[in-house]
């Protein structure tokens, strides 16, 4: 099981310098990835309340917000050197597929193949409103944005018609360094999740489970996965823990978790959390 670690980045209380530490720390200990949420905008008030949390609201301290992920990856590709980075996750529905498309394969040329993309629909009403899109049919939209980028990565020429989005012939370079194309990792616990993840992922993501809930997930992914003539065998289950406690990463491991990504906050004790992640890597890498 490899060991990466998940940021909890909010701008500007974060010195860009502390995140190039963090990354360099983590790129020279061996570990494997890093990883960066997204949120363009924040809001006081909103419809559905925030999943992570028992109010519903974002623990974000007021006057911060989170930096621009493709940004914040640019910047740390360029001072490491075998350290992945992933996004957990990437709000597909609100993005312009074909500027996305391009952001991350020049992130991928840039660092060499370091690049995996995480893939949500977002729980942000007032969000996805505000990017210009709708709210309803943002699974559909998402979908199909994921058609699209695929096409663009991988067709000298790219043409596409579909109810969200047009293309025609049109050409995209540069194309990824990774082949297909970039890995797609899908998140989500929803069943359109999960069968999200049987059509176009690399590998499936979960947020904030222990090991008795990662494994009844895991039951019905396998049953997604089986309805599109799938297993787990060509897929990588990615968990960002709840529980990162030594005893619940061997409960992951047995489980079949091939990446684990616990949580580091810019806390003053970052140096701490790296020699546990660390610590990690020994005992699973």
């Amino acid at each position: 099981m490899k060991i990466g670690a998940v940021a909890s980045c909010f701008a500007p209380a974060v010195d860009p310098q502390e995140l190039a530490s963090l990354a360099i720390d983590l790129d020279q200990a061996g570990l494997d990835s890093l990883w960066f949420g997204e949120h363009v905008m924040l809001f006081d008030e909103m419809e559905f309340g925030y999943p992570g949390s028992p109010d519903g609201k974002l623990p974000v301290p007021q006057g911060q917000g989170a930096p621009d992920q493709t940004a914040m990856i640019g910047y740390l590709a360029s001072v490491t050197e075998q350290l992945r980075f992933g996004t957990s996750i990437t709000l597909i529905p609100q993005r312009n597929p074909v500027y996305t498309a391009k952001e991350f394969a020049t992130l991928d040329w840039l660092s060499g193949g370091r690049i995996d993309l995480g893939v949500g629909v977002g729980w942000c009403k007032e969000e996805v409103e505000s990017c210009g899109y709708g709210w309803s049919d943002r699974g559909k939209r998402c979908d199909e944005a994921l058609d699209l980028m695929i096409k663009l990565w991988t067709d000298p020429v790219t043409n596409h018609s579909g109810q969200h989005f047009t293309v025609r012939d049109a050409r995209m370079d540069p194309k990824p360094v990774q082949t297909p194309h970039i890995p797609l990792i899908i998140g989500g616990f929803s069943a359109a999740a999960l069968q999200r993840t049987a059509e176009y992922g690399a590998g499936w993501l979960g947020f904030g489970l222990n090991p008795e809930m990662t494994e009844m997930m895991l039951k019905g992914l396998d049953a997604a996965l089986a309805e599109a003539s799938r297993s787990r065998e060509d897929l990588e289950i990615i968990m960002m823990p709840g529980d990162d406690s030594m005893e619940a990463a061997h409960a992951f491991a047995e489980l079949g978790v091939d990446r684990l990504t616990p949580m580091v906050l810019f806390d003053g004790k970052v140096s701490e959390r790296v020699a546990y992640l660390r610590k990690l890597a020994d005992t699973f890498g």
